[in-house]
């Protein structure tokens, strides 16, 4: 619990800093504590679309092979260095076989780390592919932060132009060179339908962000607790039709304890309005990992089919 508070503190800042990068809002530091603990308005609509998963979803579990984490390096114009990511590989992968590939993107405070360590992204999916409730798949954990120093910033610093702006920067990185590298080393299916993009908090805003403007490459995108960072409905969606169109799925989720939810309320009534298909989850949680690893775990399940 201290860990998340602790995050969601790092957050405050971080959020405020990136809203206003992104043109979103132009809030100050104050304001920006304030967004955890605005009131809440929930809808008659704000309520779970799946029951909760069955205890110990996301602990490593006897008799479960476990998939493999390793480390990518790939080259960057944008950092101008060699940047890190993690990469999950299913029980069992083989080059003889390919596979879909889900990209997951982490928060303000996290790095490439967080999905697999705090989140225990690893443990859902080792559990729910050996279940047979969800397709073997590649998962790329990167670090969002495009930067030259992509290290996460102390405390004192997360509530900077530049770190906001490092977030927004990544969209070319994952483009024009992650995917790129992930595809030239894994055995991964290269078309828009096999790829999936998704992210918590400021993750979750770079997915929307990303995902929405890109459907000639993601098919599948998921905002769990979409921070700030998220672009307007108006530019999230300015075509619906071509949007309801390419889209396989589009998730969103938060807590209806979360400060922030009025940010994927705003999504989830503008893509009401455009009639555009959608899952809304809303759980009983705040801004933290239990909500995050039940929404992967809803998620997962329904990528790639």
């Amino acid at each position: 619990m201290q860990h998340t508070k602790t995050l969601a503190a790092i957050a405050l800042l971080a959020l405020a800093s990136a809203a206003s990068a992104q043109g979103v809002e132009t809030v100050t530091p104050d304001r920006a504590r304030a967004n955890f603990g605005r009131p809440i308005t929930l809808a008659a609509d704000d309520v779970r679309a799946f029951p909760a998963p069955p205890a110990g979803f996301a602990d490593a579990r006897p008799g479960v092979v476990a998939g493999r984490i390793e480390e990518l390096t790939y080259s960057s114009a944008v950092t101008g260095t060699q940047r890190l990511a993690s990469v999950y590989l299913p029980a069992g992968y083989s080059a003889e076989r390919r596979y879909p590939v889900l990209y997951l993107l982490h928060g303000i405070g996290g790095n490439q780390d967080e999905w697999r360590g705090y989140v225990r992204a690893p443990q859902v999916l080792d559990n729910l592919i050996a279940d047979g409730k969800a397709l073997p798949m590649i998962v790329v954990m990167p670090n969002g932060r495009a930067l030259a120093d992509d290290r996460s910033p102390p405390p004192d610093r997360v509530f900077t132009a530049e770190n906001a702006a490092g977030f927004a920067k990544f969209e070319r990185d994952l483009l024009e060179f992650l995917i790129p590298a992930v595809e030239a080393k894994y055995a991964a299916l290269g078309e828009r339908r096999q790829r999936a993009l998704a992210g918590l908090s400021m993750g979750g805003g770079q997915a929307l962000n990303f995902g929405l403007a890109h459907l000639d490459t993601f098919a599948w995108v998921g905002g769990f607790s979409s921070a700030p960072n998220t672009l307007p409905a108006a530019e999230l969606l300015p075509d619906p039709a071509d949007t309801r169109r390419q889209l396989a799925l589009l998730y969103l989720s938060c807590g209806n304890k979360d400060g922030l939810i009025n940010i994927s309320q705003g999504v989830h009534r503008a893509l009401k309005a455009s009639d555009i298909p959608h899952v809304w989850n809303v759980d009983e949680y705040g801004h933290d990992r239990d909500s995050w690893a039940e929404n992967l775990f809803h998620f997962a399940q329904r990528l790639f089919r």
